[in-house]
């Protein structure tokens, strides 16, 4: 019986650290989005306050 809650602790933390993992990846691939973003706004920058506001709504859903 105790060595089935040490396998289960040991599962529990392996699979903690392989998720601790993911989120750097994650915020680097933010970051690039974020950086593509602001050339899009500097080469095609938006024509007015309805095209503005719909790049931030569809920037926000992640519907590009």
């Amino acid at each position: 019986m105790r060595s089935i809650a040490l396998l289960g602790l040991a599962l529990a933390l392996a699979g903690t650290g392989l998720s601790a993992c993911k989120r750097h990846h994650e915020t680097a691939g933010e970051k690039l989005d974020h950086f593509g973003d602001k050339v899009q706004d500097t080469l095609d920058p938006p024509k007015g306050p309805g095209e503005k506001a719909g790049r931030t709504i569809d920037r926000t859903l992640h519907d590009n």
